[in-house]
């Protein structure tokens, strides 16, 4: 599949995905403490991970369906 038939919303998903993991890594490693109170507890770097693992699977949807949709001949 040629990178100029992705969807649009796969790229963002997966830049806010990419952006989210970075930042829940960043949270875990404890880089974040002094930026936000919200980042003192520890929990807080794995919500970040399963929200950037939601915004991979949300831009993986519209890429699913483009290459079913390519397959059929769409």
């Amino acid at each position: 599949m040629n990178p100029q038939h992705w969807p649009r919303t796969f790229i963002v998903f997966t830049a806010l995905g990419i952006i989210c993991l970075l930042a829940g890594i960043a949270a875990l490693a404890g880089m974040l403490k002094g930026v936000h109170p919200l980042f003192n507890d520890d929990m807080a770097g794995w919500a970040l991970i399963v929200s950037a693992i939601a915004c991979f699977l949300t831009g993986a949807f519209p890429l699913v369906l483009r290459r079913l949709a390519e397959r059929e001949g769409a």
